[in-house]
């Protein structure tokens, strides 16, 4: 992706240079599961940390003042700063011309651990947003797992995708469609209910696509396969045969590969917001 020399958001904490307290101490296939089963979490990533560090028998360890940044690390700094810009400038745009004013999120680099609005988290949630101080929080350890671990092709692009998706929670935070959700899951069935939040994940990876859609100008050739790679590995299906040997359909809450895929290509092509049906198309 083209995105030297553009401009970089002031909206990003990076938190990497700080202590991070307490942490879970091991991990392991636990901490790849529970990371597997929150990738792109939404609003309930945050809430994993905790349970893990009770299955791990409440083992923790303090963690020791981080190691200043690396000249790899400032880079991707920068970089995310670019891609929360270009999110800034698009969506301010879009609500714009529907009659809406875009409220800028805050995002949050860290290492280890952080401590949220919605409570602690380690890097083992994988990126997400939380609804109650609208912030993303990401590790970027997050994308090697992601490549090293889980297939994904990688690259600069799967970053700005995943970035993008979690802005999309954000966009839904700000309509509205989020507390819509919520109510609609009370007194559903776990299946049903699941049912919804996967409709909520698909359409925070069309509002992604919807996102790449108006950046077209600074994408590089292979940076749409890099974002579709990213979908494939964290498709729900995709994890549970991996990690399992076999899928629970009535247990998916973010989509199958196949739909993750299909959405941001919806919203790649599209570029209309009002084309992320998926609440209607998902029941």
């Amino acid at each position: 992706m083209k995105w030297l020399g553009r401009r970089q958001s002031d909206n990003v904490e990076d938190r990497r240079g700080l202590s991070g307290g307490k942490v879970i101490a091991g991990g392991g296939v636990i901490g790849i599961i529970i990371l597997l089963l929150n990738v792109f979490g939404g609003e309930t990533g945050q809430q994993i940390a905790p349970i893990l560090e009770q299955m791990q028998g409440g083992q923790s360890q303090q963690t020791e003042a981080a190691a200043p940044l690396s000249k790899e690390d400032e880079e991707m700094g920068n970089f995310v700063k670019v891609i929360l810009a270009d999110n800034e400038d698009i969506w301010s745009k879009i609500f714009a011309e529907h009659g809406m004013t875009y409220e800028k999120p805050k995002l949050v680099l860290f290492k280890g651990s952080v401590q949220t609005a919605c409570g602690g988290a380690s890097s083992a949630s994988g990126p997400f947003y939380c609804p109650g101080d609208r912030k993303v929080y990401m590790d970027l350890a997050f994308f090697e797992e992601l490549k090293t671990k889980f297939g994904a092709k990688g690259g600069d692009f799967a970053i700005a995708y995943v970035i993008a998706h979690e802005i999309g929670h954000h966009i839904q935070t700000l309509m509205g469609t989020s507390a819509k959700m919520r109510q609609e899951q009370e007194g559903k069935s776990e299946a049903q209910a699941n049912k919804l939040s996967v409709a909520l994940e698909l359409q925070a990876d069309f509002y992604a696509g919807v996102w790449a859609h108006y950046n077209q100008e600074n994408l590089d050739t292979g940076d749409i396969d890099e974002a579709l790679s990213a979908a494939n590995a964290v498709g729900d299906d995709a994890i549970q045969s991996k990690m399992q040997g076999h899928v629970v359909p009535d247990s998916f809450t973010h989509g199958t590969s196949e739909q993750r895929m299909y959405w941001f290509k919806k919203g790649f092509k599209s570029g209309d917001i009002k084309q992320g049906t998926t609440f209607e198309e998902i029941r």
